[in-house]
């Protein structure tokens, strides 16, 4: 199947959490096509950097506030009606979900309703980033969008968890009850220039461990699975979600599964480190696998990943090559 572009020229569109990692491509991507962006961050995990080639463009904005509060409708750039509502916003690492768990919660939660008022009042497409968190640690492999999930409601990332699940059950009551054109994108494992090398993820991890020559720390056993996606393949899914009529939940991401073993491998190799790989304990409540079914994505919107992993971490790791000095 294929989407026909439904957002471009002259369309106002909203991306929460702009300045984060993945929104900051997402408003690259909506600016090339002739989007009118208007980027809000609190900046908690956000960075200016990730958009400050966008500072001068004519149709890109970028508005320092915190969803959580509200939309500061006084700032002339979010009094004007939207076309579309791109909810992106929340810290979402595992050391944000230490730090930072009201926040995320309240994002989750306060936030998301903030923006649906706003959706439903603007006649605009929602589309809310939910995650592969929502299945908790699968006993469906790979995981479907039916599957329902095993979430510890009480574990350590229970504030990520739960408020994306949150999240999505106030959309679907918003489509249902009030005619909100609203879509929903379950996003999995995803990587490239842009993230924090000290978020505590997997790759920023690694690549940064290799790159300083420093040991590689594996948590547990190594044997956990991943399937990374490359950002621009992420971009694309959800920007196909955005321009079609699918509610969803629809996953987004890649079946390239590999275990944390062979991933931190394959960065020292490319990389051409000297770092060795050594093992840690496992974090709580720690996914023994991941990888989604995307079959809901290739036969609904016609979605297919293109990077592979050995492109794709190589372009990350020049990334944070060029970044680490």
């Amino acid at each position: 199947m294929k989407v026909a572009q439904r957002f471009g020229n002259g369309h106002r569109v909203l991306v929460t959490g702009g300045a984060g990692f993945v929104p900051s491509h997402l408003a690259d991507a909506l600016v090339e096509r002739g989007c009118t962006v208007v980027a809000l961050d609190n900046f908690v995990t956000g960075s200016k950097d990730n958009v400050a080639h966008l500072a001068e463009h004519p149709r890109f904005t970028l508005v320092e506030a915190d969803i959580s509060d509200g939309l500061p409708t006084h700032h002339p750039a979010l009094a004007q009606r939207f076309d579309a509502i791109m909810h992106m916003a929340s810290p979402a690492s595992p050391t944000d979900f230490a730090k930072l768990p009201v926040e995320i919660l309240r994002v989750g939660s306060v936030g998301t309703l903030h923006l649906l008022d706003r959706a439903v009042a603007d006649d605009a497409r929602f589309l809310m980033a939910s995650t592969s968190e929502a299945y908790g640690d699968p006993k469906e492999h790979p995981q479907r969008e039916t599957y329902w999930g095993n979430v510890n409601p009480i574990g350590v990332r229970s504030v990520y968890d739960e408020a994306k699940r949150f999240s999505e059950a106030a959309t679907m009551g918003y489509h249902r009850s009030r005619g909100l054109d609203a879509a929903i994108v379950r996003i999995f494992n995803t990587y490239g220039p842009r993230m924090r090398p000290d978020d505590g993820r997997a790759i920023p991890t690694f690549i940064s461990q290799a790159l300083r020559g420093e040991p590689i720390t594996v948590h547990g056993t190594g044997d956990q699975t991943r399937s990374i996606c490359y950002v621009d393949d992420l971009v694309r899914g959800i920007l196909l979600l955005l321009d079609s009529t699918q509610t969803g939940p629809i996953n987004c991401g890649t079946e390239h599964e590999m275990s944390m073993r062979q991933l931190a491998e394959t960065i020292v190799s490319l990389s051409g480190s000297t770092s060795q790989v050594t093992y840690v304990t496992r974090s709580a409540d720690d996914p023994e696998m991941r990888r989604p079914d995307l079959t809901l994505a290739r036969d609904l919107l016609g979605y297919q990943p293109e990077v592979s992993p050995e492109e794709g971490l190589r372009r990350t790791i020049d990334h944070f090559r060029d970044r680490l000095g």
